[in-house]
């Protein structure tokens, strides 16, 4: 099977595509998959780490508005499906799959017009724009979340599959909480561990939040492990600095091991993209989840609101968040083994046990047509 996966931007748009390009080698190893890219996006880093090729294409993000930028936008767009069936036609797959974002426009039309057939994954239990347009061509545009069916007009061809991780929860029940605490550095830690991540870059007022809820309520039975992002962390140092936290704090750049992390951790304060909601799901970890307040058509709530409705996390929106808010559910949730229970119990009402199976499983049904 010839294969291209195109995909840009956020890890979310990214890591599954990745995934989805493991699991066609691993069931038919002799497949060939490049992919296709933005010319400065986070897949050029992403991408050939996990050993595959991308070629990249110029195209823009649109905007919902007129204005210069949205000019230059429509224009990349336009180029860049010539640059798609440039690709496409040196490359002569059998199949296209996209993961979302904007640069799924230019290559899918250029799959479109070249006959090749093309699908989707959305990840976010709200779909893009760019998802939304395209997918009553597509020949199925599979779903990580049943919310996100209504919101594509429930069309026949989209299909609930899951959204594929690097993580599956066979790896995670071998990991040992012991072992995994020790190569964490966290062995002498014997309290409740709060793992705190805002993304990669971080977030500049929700890190002050929570240093500020640490000082103000240094609770003896709590360590927090606060991810700062690599731009904030000298500064969330600096103001670390003026009192001694390391009872209850440590600060990372950057966590290279998640699955250590998310095994050793009794709770989880994040964003909620979609990346972050599949790994949470996995790991059944209870959360408190902030949505970023200014994401695209606000997916990010719509992401938290499916965990909140069934009681895995709890959602405060930023613009409602205090300290002393964020510190009750903290202890709310901690605190309460029955409360922690009944949240890690809810999990199974979202988690899809077959999401390999069923995404391979769409793949060959459109690739034998």
């Amino acid at each position: 099977m010839r294969v291209v996966i195109t995909c840009a931007g956020t890890g979310g748009h990214i890591n599954p595509g990745i995934a989805i390009a493991d699991l066609i080698k691993m069931n038919e190893p002799n497949s060939e998959i490049i992919f296709i890219g933005t010319v400065n996006g986070l897949e050029n880093d992403l991408v050939p780490k996990a050993g595959y090729k991308i070629y990249n294409i110029r195209t823009g993000k649109l905007l919902r508005k007129l204005t210069l930028e949205n000019v230059k936008a429509l224009y990349n767009a336009y180029v860049g499906i010539h640059d798609s069936e440039k690709i496409l036609k040196e490359f002569k797959p059998d199949l296209v799959i996209g993961t979302g974002g904007y640069i799924c426009g230019p290559v899918m039309t250029a799959s479109r017009k070249l006959k090749i057939p093309y699908m989707l994954h959305e990840a976010n239990a709200f779909p893009g724009l760019a998802v939304k347009m395209l997918a009553k061509r597509s020949a199925c545009t599979m779903v990580g979340f049943k919310e996100a069916i209504p919101r594509l007009n429930n069309m026949s061809n989209v299909v609930y599959t899951g959204t594929p991780s690097k993580f599956n929860e066979e790896k995670m029940f071998k990991l040992n909480k012991e072992t995994c605490k020790k190569d964490l550095g966290l062995s002498a830690i014997n309290k409740k561990i709060v793992f705190v991540t805002f993304g990669s870059q971080g977030a500049k007022f929700l890190n002050n939040t929570i240093i500020n809820m640490i000082k103000e309520n240094m609770d003896e039975d709590i360590f927090y492990i606060l991810v700062t992002g690599k731009n904030n962390y000298e500064e969330i140092l600096n103001k670390v600095k003026d009192i001694d936290l390391s009872k209850y704090l440590r600060l990372e750049k950057f966590v290279y091991d998640m699955d250590k992390m998310y095994k050793v951790s009794d709770l989880c304060i994040t964003r909620a993209g979609a990346l972050t909601i599949n790994e949470l799901v996995i790991f059944k970890k209870p959360s408190i989840l902030i949505p970023l307040p200014y994401a695209t058509e606000n997916h990010q709530l719509y992401n938290a609101q499916v965990l909140g409705k069934i009681g895995c996390g709890a959602v405060i929106e930023e613009k409602n968040l205090t300290t002393s808010i964020l510190y009750s559910k903290v202890k709310e949730i901690l605190y309460s083994e029955n409360r922690s229970n009944e949240m890690i119990n809810n999990f199974d009402k979202v988690i899809k046990k077959d999401v390999e199976e069923s995404i391979y499983e769409q793949i060959k049904k459109i690739n034998k047509k």
